[in-house]
């Protein structure tokens, strides 16, 4: 089955929430412990639908469903940091093994590669394999590990931090 990538459209909030919420409720690869609703998906939505430069929301979709996204977003708030950035991806859970999450990051990186950003980073809470692995394939170094740093369902979680050079 082929993955097609396009960039968000708005239309896709409800199915990038529902991605995303499922990994809220059921795991710790996210640290929000609240699920998203509607309009907070939304009004997020809504930074990757203005022209930019810079920010990129992907969608992977299989029959015309959307099973993953990708979006790359400002690293920090302070001025200094623009030009870095963070690189978030998620594939459905029944989706994850079928490509997605490599689809994504590919076609999220062709877009970034246009731009001034000198170096992009993801964080990752652990243990996660399949994205260290994934992060790895796209040339990320492991550059340091929080430990304990978050608490969900009653666990101590460590985040690691990787980063690739982009130019």
């Amino acid at each position: 089955m082929e993955i097609l990538v396009r960039e968000g459209l708005f239309e896709d909030a409800a199915a990038i929430n529902q991605i995303y919420n499922w990994y809220v409720e059921n795991s710790t690869v996210t640290f929000d412990i609240t699920p998203w609703t509607l309009q907070k998906r939304q009004t997020w939505l809504e930074q990757f639908l203005t022209p930019s430069t810079r920010h990129y929301l992907m969608v992977a979709l299989e029959h015309d469903r959307v099973i993953g996204f990708a979006y790359n977003g400002r690293f920090r708030t302070k001025a200094a940091y623009d030009s870095s950035t963070e690189v978030t991806v998620y594939a459905h859970h029944d989706s994850a093994p079928r490509g997605a999450g490599s689809r994504l990051l590919e076609k999220l990186f062709e877009r970034i590669a246009h731009t001034d950003l000198h170096r992009a980073y993801a964080v990752i809470a652990l243990p996660n394999e399949a994205s260290v692995r994934l992060h790895k394939k796209f040339d990320f170094k492991h550059i340091g590990t929080l430990d304990q740093v978050g608490t969900k369902f009653n666990r101590r979680i460590n985040v690691a931090w990787y980063q690739k050079n982009l130019n």
